[in-house]
């Protein structure tokens, strides 16, 4: 039945489809100013890399150190990568010349190290201007400048009576839109917040009244996204309870998803594409599906298209990404198995049961024609982009493995950066063409 109605509505949403998500003016090819890149989608811009790992696979051109503890991935502009990690006495923001292997500035976020399940960081840089925008994993959202990291002001979100579905760290990467900045601190009246970016003071505070029996009260571990569904600017994040719509102008809550939401952790940062949102989580309760939006009421609703159960279809983290029609992820909780599905019907092209290269779950982004995956085994392979089938054109074993690899890859300026908790690999995508 499930298989007969999606079927269904192919050619309705074949008709409505359509690319209309709006994101801020992309910045060179050179850039990664914030988590999952220039368009938040991980899309990487590089073009003239290496098609054949087997034949040319990434050379190493440089180690960097001190990055510190944790698992958060990193940002990048002007040639200067910045990520978040624990050292000794606190967490840190670390900036980071790629061409010199110099630490640049290194700023404590925290007075003392966080205590939370998975010690170290998540949280990647937000770069807008002149500043740095970043979540600490105890709960606080920071401002700094980007030319020597010193704060220009703090939020702590105890001010929102923050809190966690559960106990393994803040793990949003905000998001900075206009002249705002977003992030959620998961509170009761205060589910996610839009401040001032110049000086923090609070533009609106969101309450959220999506039932919570699904999943569990209070801020998820993803990051919200911008979606113009339905016509209505709107962040998009997976929490506690479910997947939401915000308002952007007035942080008005629009609609609220819950089939989708598991009692433990939700992580994966949804896609959105024109007026629908493709959405997984992991665990026994999450799943994965397709909701469109649509006007209602001056608002908007979020009804299903499709939804598939979590032993069929999940993400459990690593996140997604989408290539043309097609969703490109790991499959499996605890599983990075390489899967491609059409985000528009639902229909499984390869994967599901197809052992990838490596083991574990698997963080994927995309560039020149290719996935790259990243397992949480520390193997990172490629495949090609198409869902005519499961093409894998290489493997190689970072120098720096620390499982679990958990830190999602990046593709900038023809270059894979894998940060290994203290250490930053740079690769050359480009060698042996």
């Amino acid at each position: 039945m499930q298989t007969f109605c999606r079927s269904l509505v192919v050619m309705m949403l074949t008709m409505a489809w359509s690319s209309g998500t709006v994101f801020a003016a992309e910045p060179s090819g050179a850039d990664w100013p914030q988590w999952r890149g220039p368009g938040r989608n991980n899309l990487s811009t590089s073009r003239g890399l290496s098609q054949n790992w087997n034949a040319s696979p990434p050379k190493l051109l440089a180690r960097i150190e001190g990055m510190g503890e944790g698992y958060a991935s990193v940002s990048v502009v002007d040639g200067i990568a910045y990520t978040t990690g624990n050292r000794s006495d606190a967490q840190y923001v670390v900036a980071a010349d790629l061409k010199t292997g110099k630490i640049v500035w290194a700023q404590p976020i925290t007075e003392k190290v966080p205590e939370h399940g998975y010690k170290g960081s998540r949280s990647v840089p937000a770069i807008d201007g002149d500043r740095l925008y970043v979540v600490s994993s105890n709960g606080a959202i920071h401002c700094l400048s980007l030319d020597d990291g010193h704060s220009l002001w703090k939020r702590d979100f105890k001010d929102w009576q923050g809190r966690m579905m559960s106990g393994w760290g803040f793990s949003e990467s905000p998001l900075v839109d206009g002249d705002r900045v977003i992030c959620t601190p998961g509170g009761p009246n205060a589910m996610m917040v839009a401040l001032d970016k110049g000086t923090g003071d609070e533009i609106w505070k969101s309450k959220v009244t999506l039932d919570g029996e699904a999943g569990r009260p209070g801020a998820g571990y993803g990051s919200a996204i911008i979606s113009e569904g339905g016509g209505v600017r709107q962040y998009v994040q997976l929490i506690g309870p479910g997947l939401i719509g915000v308002r952007a102008d007035d942080g008005a809550y629009l609609w609220g998803y819950n089939r989708i939401a598991n009692k433990t952790a939700n992580i994966p940062t949804a896609i959105a594409q024109g007026d629908y949102i493709f959405t997984s989580s992991g665990y026994n309760d999450g799943g994965a599906a397709l909701l469109k939006l649509s006007s209602s009421g001056g608002g908007v609703k979020a009804e299903e298209v499709y939804y598939f159960p979590a032993k069929e279809l999940q993400n459990h983290h690593g996140g997604m990404v989408l290539v043309g029609d097609y969703v490109y992820m790991g499959h499996g909780h605890n599983n990075g198995f390489p899967t491609c599905v059409n985000m528009l019907t639902g229909e499984v092209a390869w994967g599901i049961r197809l052992r990838g290269a490596g083991k574990g779950s698997a963080a994927v982004t995309y560039a020149d024609g290719n996935i790259i995956y990243r397992y949480q085994s520390g193997e990172v392979a490629l495949v090609e982009a198409t869902p005519d089938e499961y093409r894998l054109k290489g493997v190689f074993t970072p120098e720096v493995v620390k499982e679990p690899s958990w830190a999602h890859p990046v593709v900038v300026d023809g270059k894979l950066l894998l940060r290994e908790q203290d250490t930053l690999m740079i690769y050359d995508l480009t060698a042996g063409k």
